[in-house]
């Protein structure tokens, strides 16, 4: 079977360097949106090890501008690691051309993300034995979740994905307590924090990111499409999105917990004392899990230069600029566990330097709130160090995804 339908593979209006798995190359505007949704995330990291505010950056009553926007931006990663994640197992499904061996990939595939949370990663934030569902944890959940909807017609999985991201709003006000001994399962599910009986912590529970995932393999099959078209939908797609955002947010309607429901939970929009103020309260949603506004807030725009990317894709102009872009994308995995040990070591760096204690932070401080106070550094410090640990890891990732390109052992597509 070919990898790649006849009429993509010599349609004229695709650039060589977008045609999906022709040859062997990528699809460089997904590479690009995966490599940018790690980039932007590594500033939150930076932010966590670095600050030690005594309060949220959404926290409406306390919060400044230059600090909401620092948090706000990173609100886009998760969602698109999800989203990209179920259009690559489509585009594994197309490259292979069937669904077993997708659905084969995405299990295990699953439970080795799984695997690597409860191990390296758990340490790398810590480095103390530690038992954290992150988003590492939450996205192989998902991929052995969708190794059963990859089997499905695309419409059931369609109507699956936006079942989920579209209606589970509506359970926001059930409590784990109510469903008994399965109160552990509506953690995993549905409520951040500690699993009871399970003896670990969930920050991204997988409703609704299972249907994201969903969304995000039924959106792969665009690439079958020509360029001009497919840019097309995907404009249509993400203003429909972001102006259904908008309009739900403004009059403070369906799709997002009120206020105290969830842990944190920001609630209604109102005016404040300023208007920078005022777009803060209209911006600041509800994250764990992702509400319905929150999805349509991320995902809208990013379908939008998703659409540009395609558009400007093919110009040399934007490959010379994007390439160390994409080289993450290439090499997501990679970068995730690398930048984690990096920014936590450049924490360690530069507490010592300038005189700050630095023990807790081999001691598994960061995630038992255990900050000295006498620690902590701004916005300044915290952008420099993304910015050192970003152009230090664009080495060890291009040269992993040239070793990729260059070799194709099965195992590499675990890395």
């Amino acid at each position: 079977m070919s990898r790649i339908p006849a009429a993509i593979e010599t349609n004229p209006e695709i650039p060589s360097g977008l045609k999906s798995w022709a040859g062997g190359s990528r699809i460089v505007s997904v590479d690009f949106m995966r490599g940018l949704a790690m980039v932007v995330m590594a500033i939150d990291h930076s932010r966590d090890f670095l600050s030690n505010l005594p309060f949220e950056p959404e926290d409406i009553s306390q919060t400044y501008p230059a600090l909401f926007f620092t948090r706000w931006i990173t609100h886009f990663c998760a969602p698109l690691f999800f989203f990209l994640a179920g259009t690559g197992a489509y585009l594994f499904q197309r490259k292979t051309g069937s669904a077993a061996a997708a659905s084969r990939f995405l299990w295990t595939r699953g439970l080795w993300l799984v695997l690597l949370e409860f191990t390296i990663i758990d340490y790398a934030w810590t480095f103390v034995s530690w038992r954290f569902g992150g988003v590492i944890w939450s996205l192989g959940c998902c991929m052995i979740l969708l190794a059963l909807l990859v089997r499905l017609p695309a419409r059931a999985t369609l109507v699956f994905g936006l079942a989920l991201v579209v209606f589970h709003d509506l359970f926001d006000g059930v409590q784990a307590a109510q469903l008994g001994r399965f109160d552990w399962l509506w953690v995993v599910l549905h409520r951040k924090g500690m699993a009871p009986h399970a003896g670990f912590f969930v920050l991204f529970p997988l409703v609704p990111l299972l249907g994201v995932m969903a969304l995000g393999y039924v959106f792969g099959q665009l690439f079958n499409k020509p360029v001009a078209l497919r840019a097309r939908i995907m404009l249509w797609l993400g203003l429909v999105a972001t102006c259904a955002f908008v309009v739900l947010r403004a009059f403070n309607a369906y799709g997002n917990p009120a206020a105290g429901v969830a842990r944190n939970s920001p609630g209604e929009w109102h005016v404040q004392a300023t208007v920078a103020m005022s777009v803060v309260s209209f911006l600041d949603l509800e994250k764990y899990p992702a509400s319905l506004q929150y999805l349509l807030m991320t995902l809208g725009p990013s379908l939008i230069l998703f659409s540009i990317l395609e558009r400007v894709g093919g110009s040399e102009s934007f490959h010379w600029w994007s390439k160390p872009i994409v080289v993450f994308g290439q090499a997501p995995l990679l970068f995730y566990v690398l930048h984690l040990y990096a920014i936590h070591f450049a924490a360690i760096v530069l507490a010592a330097f300038t005189h700050q204690p630095a023990g807790w932070l081999w001691q598994g401080g960061f995630f038992l709130n255990e900050k000295p106070a006498d620690y902590g550094h701004g916005l300044p410090a915290v952008y420099l160090t993304w910015l050192a640990v970003v152009a230090l890891l664009y080495f060890p990732c291009a040269w992993f995804a040239g070793y990729r390109r260059r070799n194709k052992a099965w195992w590499l597509s675990y890395l």
